[in-house]
């Protein structure tokens, strides 16, 4: 029996997938639990038509995150910490101050979680790097400079 399945299924299949399992199994657990729906004509071409759509609406975000990381590329922010004399940071610096200086510097809102630092953590004054990660294909590597305030 073909079915296909709603959502992912361990040792049987991913969303959207078109497999074929036994009568019972699909009859007794995976429809009545809302995990698959019967293959028919019909829902092959709901199904087909929804994977033509998320490509295009996935395309539509890559692009721009494409467009964001051209307008982040070689941007080179300076965030101020207290700090000591000999340059050790009260604190720390971490996405989150990022965010804020990207915020400031390009008018732009760059979720926290985007954001790595190569860095454990930034205890120091200094010249760092992090990357963003915009898209599972779109990344762009930015520099920034800690100063004591």
């Amino acid at each position: 029996m073909e079915i296909i399945l709603k959502q992912d299924v361990k040792n049987l299949g991913y969303k959207n997938d078109i497999v074929t399992v036994k009568p019972g199994y699909a009859r007794n657990f995976l429809i009545p639990q809302g995990m698959a729906i019967l293959a028919t004509p019909s829902a092959r071409k709901v199904l087909a038509e929804e994977i033509r759509q998320q490509a295009f609406k996935q395309e539509r975000i890559k692009k721009e995150a494409t467009e964001l990381a051209q307008v982040l590329e070689g941007l080179s922010l300076r965030i101020a910490a207290k700090a000591s004399e000999s340059g050790k940071i009260y604190g720390s610096v971490n996405n989150v101050q990022i965010a804020n200086a990207i915020k400031e510097a390009k008018d732009l809102t760059v979720d926290r979680k985007q954001i790595v630092i190569k860095e454990d953590s930034i205890k120091e004054v200094g010249t760092y790097t992090a990357v963003i990660r915009l898209h599972k294909e779109v990344s762009v590597e930015i520099s920034f400079e800690v100063f004591a305030e």
